[in-house]
């Protein structure tokens, strides 16, 4: 009779349970009213520009949708014929881990090591290193567009194969950009010389405010050097601004798309410099299949989200 009445008494406790916390909520929400009028612009324009945008690709992704005719609902069509049977799907997603493998930990560690000796900078000459070092983010179109085209140019007007030439090095012009085997280290060390942005901004940010009381109270724990004052007082403290600067990394090696279509062009030759967005983009903006695209789409988000999860549990803090 007992575990009946107990049986009995169980859903309506947890009801009762669920509507105290749906009150408090109403009452949380209703006493910092005036703080959530305040958060509404960024929550209404990031709800309808980000949330709606990526829910109705996740939609998309299971129909066939060629933007002509109404969506046709194929389920899993879309990411069978994904793994299955695109190849040239499978090339993207190996050069993307190549060059998120490179570019992603060298970026990073290339970012942190010059913020940190700008840092050691006098304050009077630090603005003029900033700048220097945050230009390649700034210009990096022109640059791309004219100044790396130049330098890797395929005849002998191109500045390499001259000096090679001239130094005899070189007996002919080389296809810098035409050659499978040159196309993507070419395009790693461009998006290397490209590292520098709000990441770079972010961790020259943090250096700049740590106390020197941690650096003097270091000295008389037993920190004897610039290395265990790095390891221990440096990074521990500007650790919010590593994480976010991680996770700006991870967004750019794996949306890289803008280098390898002007400098080797769409696609590239044999697809030596495909990445997962240019394999998007020839499906979304030439071919204009939308639902294959967005599942390309919601795969390399999954993929970002698990690495971006990785890095919060590393880096992040409660």
């Amino acid at each position: 009779m007992s575990r009946t009445v107990l049986e009995t008494r169980t859903p309506v406790t947890a009801m009762q349970a669920r509507l105290a916390n749906t009150r408090l909520l109403l009452h949380k929400v209703w006493k910092y009213r005036v703080s959530y009028l305040f958060l509404a612009p960024f929550l209404i324009l990031f709800f309808t520009f980000t949330v709606i945008p990526v829910l109705v690709g996740i939609g998309i992704s299971f129909t066939y949708y060629n933007v002509l005719q109404p969506p046709k609902f194929v389920g899993l069509t879309n990411y069978m014929m994904l793994f299955l049977e695109d190849d040239v799907f499978i090339i993207a997603v190996m050069n993307t881990v190549k060059f998120a493998i490179i570019t992603g930990p060298v970026g990073y560690l290339l970012t942190f090591v010059m913020a940190w000796l700008i840092s050691q900078i006098p304050q009077k000459y630090r603005f003029i290193y900033t700048i220097c070092y945050y230009m390649p983010a700034l210009t990096s179109g022109i640059v791309i567009g004219v100044v790396w085209k130049y330098l890797f140019s395929g005849d002998r007007y191109g500045l390499i194969n001259y000096l090679l030439m001239k130094l005899g090095i070189l007996h002919e012009p080389f296809l810098w950009l035409q050659d499978t085997r040159t196309i993507l280290p070419i395009i790693i060390f461009v998006q290397l010389w490209m590292s520098t942005g709000l990441g770079f901004l972010a961790m020259l940010g943090g250096l700049q405010n740590v106390p020197h009381e941690l650096y003097e109270a270091g000295a008389i724990d037993g920190v004897k050097n610039r290395w265990q004052q790095v390891w221990y007082i440096t990074i521990p403290y500007i650790k919010p601004q590593l994480l976010f600067s991680a996770v700006l990394q991870v967004v750019s090696s794996f949306n890289v798309s803008s280098i390898t279509a002007e400098l080797a062009g769409m696609p590239s030759p044999n697809y030596a410099g495909h990445t997962i967005m240019n394999h998007m983009s020839d499906y979304a903006f030439i071919r204009y299949e939308m639902g294959y695209a967005s599942a390309i789409s919601v795969v390399l988000f999954l993929v970002m989200i698990g690495l971006n999860r990785f890095i919060f549990k590393w880096l992040g803090s409660d």
